[in-house]
């Protein structure tokens, strides 16, 4: 391994219960008057959405709400969303959310910044210019789990190719990102367990990833004990302040540390999210210890040091086996039959998965019959043969 790097540390971030109520200052120090405000159906129906929108006019703040995207957003909800930021006159973002509304407001902070299509942003590609410089975006995540508040790249759908991009442009990192756990009190149990989950991928990919960056690898084991400390408290006492802290605290450290690497979970996920509709976080549980065991030959002494730093005996085995056993007291299914994956679609989705940006950061080198044989083994629900 090359002792060389290009690391980045994410951006200003306000964390604790009640943090909330200091957006409107923070927004109000730019000189901001107006401002769209991207979220999702169902955080838009929440009491707390009113209060913030509340609490933005009474600093005057005039906010427009923009709701109108699906689960995982899509070319057209940023389009419209773009287009209701220009109708507003607005000149800043806030997006509040999940990974839907955080990257639909930062996705729409691009759009209005250039004139080329969007998949000219593919994180594949050289970088294009702006048109202009990309508004303030401010990220409030309201779920702990996919740590786009800290990143600076998004995920949009197209439709018509059924495919998930990766859009990069380093000013969609947010300007200032609020983790209140108080937001997060009402997410049902599954939500929690899913997004929990994701929050781990993160860490665990980031962490085996190939390349030289310590400082991801301390963040992402603490991510880790931070979610093996507390997802389960969280899932099962929703109301548990801590608990939920330490979540949103673990999602923002996997996305801080993923900027190392990500890997064939994250590349196997994006195409079965795209054609199947399957919530992202589920997905990554689901494929999670195949893997593992697919990556193990080129990790096991890493996932070792990682299971004595975490407490737990046994090496990459004792880690594997916690995994199976925090996938069981959560409820995640064991096979991608359960993401309405069928086995006629195996093989296209290996050969997405093989194309996908991450698959060249995998620990282990992986090509398209590997892919394949990952899909085969979690649609069967085995882990033998995986590391061979």
């Amino acid at each position: 391994m090359e002792l060389r790097g290009n690391w980045r540390i994410p951006t200003e971030i306000l964390a604790g219960a009640g943090r909330i109520a200091e957006l409107p200052e923070r927004v109000g120090a730019l000189g901001v008057k107006r401002v769209l405000v991207v979220t999702d159906p169902g955080v838009a129906g929440l009491p707390f959405l009113a209060g913030i929108l509340a609490a933005l006019e009474k600093a005057g703040i005039a906010p427009a709400l923009f709701k109108d995207l699906h689960p995982d957003p899509q070319q057209q909800d940023v389009l419209a969303g773009a287009a209701a930021y220009k109708a507003h006159g607005a000149e800043a973002i806030i997006a509040i959310g999940g990974g839907s509304g955080l990257d639909c407001g930062k996705s729409i902070g691009l759009a209005v910044s250039t004139s080329r299509p969007l998949w000219d942003f593919e994180i594949t590609q050289a970088t294009p210019v702006l048109d202009s410089p990309i508004p303030p975006i401010f990220a409030v995540p309201t779920t702990a789990g996919t740590g786009s508040e800290v990143g600076r790249a998004t995920v949009v759908i197209d439709t018509e190719k059924r495919r998930k991009y990766i859009l990069l442009h380093a000013q969609m990192l947010p300007r200032l990102v609020i983790l209140d756990p108080e937001l997060t009190y009402g997410l049902p149990a599954a939500i929690t367990a899913w997004t929990g989950m994701d929050a781990l991928a993160h860490c665990l990919e980031a962490y085996y990833g190939p390349f030289y960056h310590p400082i991801a690898d301390g963040i992402a084991i603490e991510g880790m004990r931070l979610v093996k400390d507390n997802l389960i408290t969280a899932f099962s006492a929703p109301r548990n302040t801590a608990a939920r802290m330490n979540m949103l605290a673990a999602a923002s450290m996997g996305a801080t540390a993923f900027q190392k690497a990500l890997g064939v979970i994250h590349s196997l996920s994006h195409p079965i999210g795209a054609r199947f509709h399957a919530h992202h976080g589920l997905t990554n549980a689901v494929l999670m210890p195949y893997a593992l065991a697919f990556n193990r030959p080129f990790i096991e002494a890493k996932m070792a040091a990682a299971a004595q730093s975490l407490g737990l005996a046994n090496g990459f085995d004792g880690f594997l086996s916690w995994v199976l056993e925090l996938r069981s007291a959560l409820n995640i299914p064991h096979t991608i039959e359960a993401l309405k994956v069928t086995p006629d679609a195996l093989e296209e989705l290996a050969a997405e998965a093989v194309a996908d940006p991450n698959t060249p950061d995998n620990p282990r080198p992986a090509t398209q019959a590997d892919m394949l044989r990952i899909l085969q083994a979690a649609m069967a629900g085995t882990l033998a043969g995986l590391g061979d």
